[in-house]
């Protein structure tokens, strides 16, 4: 295993996961629904903005 060496200016962190359960069990139904059909599902975001074609947008 080789290291990874970070950019200037940019700290890589890997620390545990701060999904939730509702968050864990949404990502499980799209992953089942892509092998299922091989299309990426379209999700309804629900104390976020999307854009025109349905990603998240981060507020300014």
């Amino acid at each position: 295993m080789g290291m990874i060496r970070e950019p200037k200016g940019v700290d890589l962190l890997v620390g545990p996961s701060t999904l939730t359960k509702s968050d864990r069990e949404r990502i499980s139904l799209v992953i089942e629904e892509y092998k299922r059909t091989g299309k990426k599902p379209r999700l309804k975001l629900s104390n976020s903005k999307a854009d025109e074609h349905g990603r998240a947008v981060r507020p300014r």
